[in-house]
């Protein structure tokens, strides 16, 4: 049997920092209003001149060293994105190209908010399992400030920018177990950009409920479909949205807050960054380590929402 493992992850984060200190002179807010609601703290926004695949291109190179994989062995790449650097082509596609890769290698973006990389991550698995691909780029990657209305207090002080990466190869032991991806359309309004606007608009309240609901049955889906107990988790990675929602996920699972990636404080919601971007924070100090299992969801506009879980 084929199996897809993780073998390198890689993040980056644009260099300058927006506290909270100077929201407060941009809009009506306080540090401890933002910190109460959210968790959040700081967050990164790109310099006038980067782009998301500027991004991108970091977090991508970090992961292949990681993995020891030089770009042109790569079969594929997919990246997760809701802000591309253009209409068309794709984000990937322009990746590619930064990193030599011209022997008609895949790649192409998905975009499905910030379960993007979630899902991207199903795709992946999906090709390498069926036997077409070995290796696997996946990046997901925004600058959610260039669609942010600064003078919005209700989404301003909520969202940064970043990027993660991970490089899947084919592997004979478990890597991937199961992932699970899900939509319904009828609440898009509650967390969109209208066709009028290029801003982010959200009814906060009703998407936090929906949140919490849906990211709790996902639990219990998972841990079904591989017939496993919630003590069977060993790290918890959420989509890092607000520190409320992932409190109720790992009540969800009766796990500690010290066995989940919570990197909110310091980053901000950056939409499908904010899973690899905690990823690899967890296996670079030393946290999450080989052979542990671990639970990935996330919950974005659409509304979407996903999970996987696999053996690291």
């Amino acid at each position: 049997m084929i199996y897809t493992r993780i073998s390198g992850t890689g993040s980056y984060l644009p260099e300058r920092v927006m506290t909270n200190a100077e929201l407060e002179t941009m809009v009506e807010t306080t540090d401890q209003w933002i910190v109460e609601r959210t968790g959040i703290h700081k967050r990164h926004i790109v310099a006038e001149n980067e782009t998301t695949c500027d991004l991108a291109e970091h977090a991508a190179r970090r992961a292949l060293d990681a993995a020891g994989i030089k770009p042109q062995k790569l079969d594929m790449i997919i990246v997760a994105t809701t802000t591309p650097d253009r209409t068309f082509p794709s984000t990937a596609c322009l990746l590619q190209q930064r990193l030599g890769m011209h022997d008609g290698q895949a790649a192409f973006d998905i975009q499905a908010v910030c379960t993007g990389f979630v899902y991207a991550l199903g795709v992946a698995d999906k090709f390498i399992r069926s036997g077409s691909v070995r290796r696997v780029l996946v990046v997901g990657a925004d600058s959610l400030s260039r669609i942010i209305d600064w003078s919005d207090r209700s989404t301003c002080v909520l969202f940064g920018d970043g990027a993660g990466a991970v490089v899947l190869e084919a592997g004979d032991t478990p890597g991937i177990l199961s992932t699970h991806l899900h939509a319904d359309g009828q609440y898009n309004e509650l967390l969109h950009v209208p066709l009028d606007s290029q801003y982010i608009q959200m009814q906060g309240n009703e998407v936090f409920k929906v949140a919490v609901n849906t990211l709790g049955r996902i639990v219990d889906e998972t841990l079904e479909a591989n017939h496993m107990q919630k003590d069977d988790i060993d790290w918890l990675v959420p989509h890092q949205a607000n520190i409320r929602i992932i409190a109720a996920t790992a009540r969800k699972l009766k796990m500690p807050m010290e066995r989940v990636v919570v990197t909110v404080g310091e980053h901000g919601n950056t939409s499908a960054a904010s899973i690899p971007l905690a990823l690899d924070s967890a296996i670079r100090d030393g946290r999450i380590k080989r052979g542990e299992t671990l639970l990935l969801e996330a919950f974005g506009g659409g509304f979407t929402w996903g999970s996987a879980l696999l053996k690291y």
